[in-house]
């Protein structure tokens, strides 16, 4: 009888294993990165870096949206709007090549260079978004180029345009501050 409770026992285990939907399923976020790989065209594949509105860019796709999203959705996602361009749907594969860096001490200080109205070392609170941080500042001058604004993070480069902010059509603004970040605000051309 012992063998048998322990072939029982061991075959439950089992099951919990093996069960899908037992674990939660991870989504993606902003600053993980992902390996996109099409069978069909090998020059579609390479590494994407999620930016801080949660988008990812392929040549023949554009921008798709993965922020909250699972690879398998990421999958079929990327397949159906690269479909039109292939005879057969194509068989994509997406995974997580690196996730997004813990934000344990998220933030002491960023750097703000050209037409705000203080430019230097801004000391944040942790948690602090940009939006929050534009503030911080003091803003922009008369002179600032708000469409083009520049957020450096390592050698990471992302274009922030401050109206669409303000307007809602962007949720860059909600992007939190990560130690060392670089805001850049070009000056105005002369149409602009």
């Amino acid at each position: 009888m012992t063998r048998f409770a322990t072939f029982l026992g061991a075959l439950a285990a089992l099951w919990l294993i093996a069960t899908p939907g037992v674990a939660q399923e991870y989504r993606v976020q902003p600053g993980d990165t992902l390996r996109v790989e099409v069978v069909e065209d090998q020059s579609l594949n390479r590494t994407l870096l999620v930016s801080p509105d949660g988008r990812i860019s392929l040549p023949g796709a554009g921008a798709l949206r993965v922020n909250g999203l699972t690879i398998e959705q990421i999958q079929r996602a990327l397949a159906q709007r690269l479909a039109p361009g292939f005879v057969n749907p194509p068989n994509v594969f997406v995974d997580i090549q690196a996730l997004a860096p813990e934000d344990e001490d998220p933030v002491t200080s960023i750097f703000v260079v050209g037409e705000a109205n203080t430019v230097g070392r801004i000391e944040l609170e942790p948690g602090t978004t940009l939006l929050q941080a534009f503030a911080q500042f003091g803003g922009f001058t008369n002179f600032a180029a708000t469409k083009r604004i520049q957020l450096r993070r390592g050698s990471d480069i992302y274009t922030i345009d401050y109206n669409k902010i303000l307007d809602g059509s962007s949720r860059n603004g909600s992007v939190r501050m990560h130690e060392g970040d670089v805001i850049i605000i070009p000056q105005r051309k002369l149409f602009e």
